[in-house]
């Protein structure tokens, strides 16, 4: 037996595992990464968050990958580049983290690596009816696996394709192995650089549970940010979104586009909510000559009307009703602010259930790491609602 298989096989014996959560949203700002403790497997999946970083990428990593991202004209030999180049520094950032961390590449099992999306391009968006859904994620897995030297799990978005969904979001496997309480209605929300959710049902019933993409979150504000005041990143606490008053008018043009009206489960990406989709609904609206201010708070709003649309429309049977919160947006006090003006349930982030709330998504893909190994395939709801029955993840072996 080739002896990376019979270790696999022994991996997959112990009792807990050492799993190394690699994550990089579509803001690009820097790496997540998780170090975690996993027992068992499914519904009887334990998981502790042993370190937990985010280590911001160099000014210059972050031009160089947004010089494809999200573009349909991004110049071919640049992503095969980008392919090695990206999973080298992510490579490096993980050697680093765990000599910071005092442990040795023996110490750990698996690497779980997301990759970074650079192209997300659902069916509801391409519109090409001799196509299917598609996403790309780049940073190969095996430049990892033999820069690290530890066995890497990554590309897991290409089975939930192959088996019939968007590719996103599949938090929704993590957040029910983890999260999922009898008596208790639970929304997972997660405000990253794109809005989505999972509903987790208190009756225990996995034909109930779904998730779903709702909008933008965090990307079309921080587009802007960076565009307009140089010396920012975000909005932080949203104090200049505070400073302005939205404009309903291009408010309700932002929010006219088909895609809100879309039945759940539905994903998107900053391939359609970007500055240029800003751009054309001010020429529509005539509001070209807003404040800076007045916009910000006109997509602050934006964010907040669209999520709390989206929650607003779930059937809930079964209270009390909780919402958890996770992601970049949960540390702007003023989209929460407005968010929880709109709804009546109650809030809390994720670090209440023992997970880090920047450090979620991170740690799902551990999760579904240790589900490629050990687990067996996850069936929720018997893909009720277009959530695959499968295990993923491609496996990569450092020799």
């Amino acid at each position: 037996m080739n002896t990376n298989i019979e270790k696999l096989y022994q991996l997959s014996l112990k009792q807990e595992r050492i799993i190394l959560g690699l994550m990089s949203g579509t803001s690009c700002d820097g790496l997540d990464v998780a170090l975690c403790k996993i027992s068992g497997s499914g519904t009887n999946t334990k998981l502790t968050i042993l370190q937990f970083e985010t280590i911001e990428y160099a000014d210059d990593f972050k031009k160089e990958i947004k010089t494809s991202l999200s573009r349909k004209d991004a110049d071919l030999e640049n992503i095969c580049l980008l392919n090695p180049y990206i999973a080298t520094q992510h490579a490096k950032i993980a050697n680093q983290c765990l000599k910071k961390w005092n442990f040795k590449k023996e110490d750990i099992d698996l690497i779980a690596s997301h990759g970074q999306t650079i192209y997300h391009a659902p069916k509801s968006l391409h519109e090409k009816e001799k196509f299917p859904n598609a996403t790309l994620q780049i940073g190969d897995g095996d430049h990892i696996a033999v820069q690290t030297g530890i066995i890497t799990i990554s590309d897991f978005r290409q089975k939930h394709i192959a088996a019939g969904g968007e590719g996103a979001p599949l938090a929704v496997y993590g957040d029910y192995l983890l999260f999922s309480k009898l008596g208790e209605n639970r929304i997972l929300l997660n405000i990253g650089g794109i809005a989505n959710f999972t509903f987790l049902p208190g009756d225990g019933n996995t034909e109930n549970i779904f998730s779903s993409d709702v909008g933008p979150g965090n990307t079309m504000m921080d587009a802007f940010i960076r565009k307009h005041f140089s010396e920012k990143k975000y909005d932080d606490n949203g104090n200049i979104a505070k400073q302005g008053t939205f404009n309903n008018e291009l408010l309700l043009e932002l929010k006219s586009h088909a895609f809100f009206e879309n039945d759940f489960p539905k994903t998107t990406g900053p391939e359609l909510f970007n500055l240029n989709y800003l751009q054309k609904a001010q020429e529509k609206t005539g509001t070209e000559s807003l404040s800076k201010e007045d916009v910000m708070a006109t997509l602050n709003k934006f964010t907040t009307d669209t999520i709390v649309l989206a929650i607003n429309k779930i059937e809930l049977t079964m209270n009390p009703t909780s919402i958890y919160v996770s992601g970049g947006g949960f540390h702007n006090a003023y989209l929460l602010e407005n968010i929880k003006s709109q709804l009546t349930h109650t809030f809390d982030s994720t670090n209440s259930l023992h997970i880090n709330e920047d450090a979620k998504e991170a740690v799902l893909f551990a999760v579904l790491a240790n589900e490629c190994v050990c687990g067996s395939t996850l069936k929720i709801g018997l893909g009720k609602n277009k959530i695959p029955s499968i295990t993923m993840g491609k496996i990569s072996f450092p020799d």
